[in-house]
């Protein structure tokens, strides 16, 4: 999914057994006690990805809490540099060529409800599917599916995956969402902006 920097975004999980319009109305199980069965690969043995808890997942990466998007490690930051004046408003003053990170969500820290300037491209690694609501600059929305096999959507009840940005993301880029001023400016999707948790500053 690509952000032109015009649009807030907010991830919700999908799951197959009921509809849910947004995180806060999510059961809360303990993350960490959720797994999947193991699948039996084409060669016979057991597929050890799918045995992988959500603390498995963050310990193994290292991921700390965030104030956007759940559990997250920033794994480059691009030593090019986009020289001042290189780039119009709001990047004039200058960026790193392009950055990336994991971030890792569940039903108690997923993502809130925030804007990156930059163009951002979300990747799938491992569980659910998340369900993207973007929100344009000229009034209209979209939903986007990030993730795998729509129709068998798993019950691990996390999602690991990373975004790419460029040009580089720097703390000046990220703003986090008003929900009073989103629903206004938003009416069709008022209902589910309100069930996003609001984001805190961490």
């Amino acid at each position: 999914m690509s952000s032109d920097g015009k649009t807030f975004s907010n991830g919700r999980r999908k799951f197959k057994h009921s509809a849910m319009l947004g995180m806060a109305l999510l059961s809360a199980p303990v993350a960490a006690a959720q797994t999947s069965p193991a699948v039996e690969t084409p060669g016979g043995s057991a597929n050890v990805i799918n045995d992988m808890t959500f603390e498995d997942g963050r310990r193994i990466l290292d991921l700390s809490p965030n104030a956007t998007c759940g559990y997250v490690r920033v794994t480059f930051v691009s030593k090019r540099k986009i020289a001042p004046g290189g780039m119009q408003a709001p990047f004039a003053d200058g960026r790193p060529a392009g950055s990336a990170l994991y971030f890792m969500l569940t039903p108690e820290e997923p993502v809130k409800l925030h804007r990156i300037r930059n163009d951002q491209l979300y990747h799938y690694y491992l569980g659910d599917p998340i369900e993207v609501l973007t929100m344009l600059e000229d009034g209209s929305t979209e939903f986007h599916v990030v993730g795998p096999d729509l129709r068998n959507i798993g019950e691990r009840r996390w999602f690991l995956g990373a975004s790419t940005e460029w040009s580089g993301v720097e703390p000046a880029d990220v703003e986090l969402g008003n929900v009073d001023v989103l629903t206004t400016e938003y009416p069709k999707v008022a209902v589910e902006i309100g069930s996003f948790p609001v984001p805190t500053k961490r």
